[in-house]
């Protein structure tokens, strides 16, 4: 969540950050004057603690005053505190003045292109196609089996998957990653911690049943609660994590043009960079992930290009995000592979993971994630013309 500080502050300045996000700056002024309320029931609240402390044993009829108003005040306190709570969660992170302004993926920037797209003289096959014909890929038993969108892999698609993770693995470990496989559920305060919405239209998580898990949409959820209320020394940082995990969307309404096969199902595996570090650093570290992202891309010889997302097309948790898109010959346009974003503090603020400076201030961690190979999308875009990685599986 948001700085309340920054509000009380420096109001506008918020109102004009989600603004740019595309959110109404009404809701700012709903905060204030809900964080207003809360505080004054807090000043309440507390001077009637003060006062009965300060009572003597033969005054018992003003304790018992004091009594009957804490029993009313404090109510109002609990439910002012909550709905403070849930309208700043409302409230976005603030993008980065380097974000540039706009209002939606159109308005999103390309930064560079590597690699020049391979031209056909003929039709090529997308990946479903292939994958057909090369008996790897099915998902007619994966919709008997667990419903539409769901897939087998077998014999070389099997192999393929392993070999990219592994080797993205083995390509970060070398550059100081530590490899991480993290469980694939998680309780909800950490899917919701960092932004996965278990309801509503932009629904991502499947929850368990009478259980407080959820199964996780990106090892991201994962890697961001094994700090949760933790106080990291200044000298442990940056720590740096390639994650494994299975992850699980729901994708309600993704039945685009380009929602077809692999590109978006229910189930797919990823291997999730994630860092945690001095605030002052997150700038540096943010393009360190993107460079590991093309270094991964232009080793597996896929053309692609990069886009920074626009304020618009940020998110709430981003205060800056950059896409990788990688050529895919079968739709004659590039698609999105990887996206890494700097969500500065806003997570570690909704997950309680501060550090401690060696002046022995103590402030939220900045923490930063990208991808670094989800297998669903680069499989089949690289498979088509290239030989495997090597791997030692």
């Amino acid at each position: 969540m948001i700085d309340i500080k920054l509000i009380r502050d420096n109001p506008d300045k918020v109102k004009a950050g989600i603004t740019a996000k595309g959110l109404d700056p009404k809701l700012v002024d709903e905060v204030v004057v809900l964080d207003k309320k809360h505080r004054e029931l807090i000043g309440l609240v507390e001077a009637l603690h003060a006062a009965r402390n300060k009572l003597t044993k033969d005054q018992i009829d003003e304790g018992k005053k004091i009594k009957i108003q804490l029993k009313e005040l404090e109510p109002q306190l609990s439910a002012a505190e909550l709905a403070s709570q849930a309208l700043l969660l409302q409230i976005p992170n603030m993008p980065s003045p380097l974000a540039p302004t706009g209002k939606s993926e159109k308005d999103n920037v390309e930064v560079r292109k590597w690699g020049e797209p391979r031209k056909f003289d003929f039709k090529p096959l997308d990946h479903l196609e292939l994958g057909e014909k090369l008996k790897i890929l099915d998902f007619p038993t994966g919709a008997k089996v667990s419903g539409s969108q769901f897939y087998f892999l077998y014999g070389d698609g099997a192999l393929l998957e392993l070999a990219l993770v592994r080797y993205a693995f083995d390509l970060l470990s070398k550059e100081g990653f530590l490899p991480v496989i993290t469980p694939d559920l998680a309780k909800a305060r950490y899917y919701l911690g960092t932004g996965y919405a278990p309801k509503g239209s932009e629904a991502q998580t499947y929850t368990i049943q009478d259980e407080d898990l959820g199964l996780i949409a990106t090892a991201e959820v994962t890697l961001a609660g094994k700090h949760a209320d933790e106080i990291i020394p200044q000298d442990k940082l940056p720590i740096k994590y390639i994650g494994y995990s299975h992850c699980f969307r729901q994708e309600a309404g993704a039945y685009g043009k380009y929602s077809k096969g692999l590109y978006r199902v229910h189930e797919f595996t990823k291997a999730e960079m994630f860092i945690y570090c001095l605030p002052e650093e997150s700038e540096k570290m943010h393009l360190h992930i993107l460079d590991m992202e093309e270094k991964i891309y232009q080793n597996l010889g896929l053309p692609y290009r990069v886009l920074e997302m626009c304020t618009g097309d940020l998110g709430a948790m981003a205060a800056r995000k950059f896409d990788i898109e990688a050529w895919m010959p079968t739709r004659d346009d590039y698609g999105e592979v990887t996206s890494t974003s700097n969500c500065t503090d806003y997570q570690a603020r909704n997950l309680n993971i501060k550090f401690k400076r060696k002046t022995g201030e103590i402030e939220f961690i900045h923490m930063l994630n990208g991808t670094a190979v989800a297998t669903s999308r680069t499989a089949p875009t690289w498979a088509k013309t290239k030989s495997p990685p090597e791997s030692r599986i």
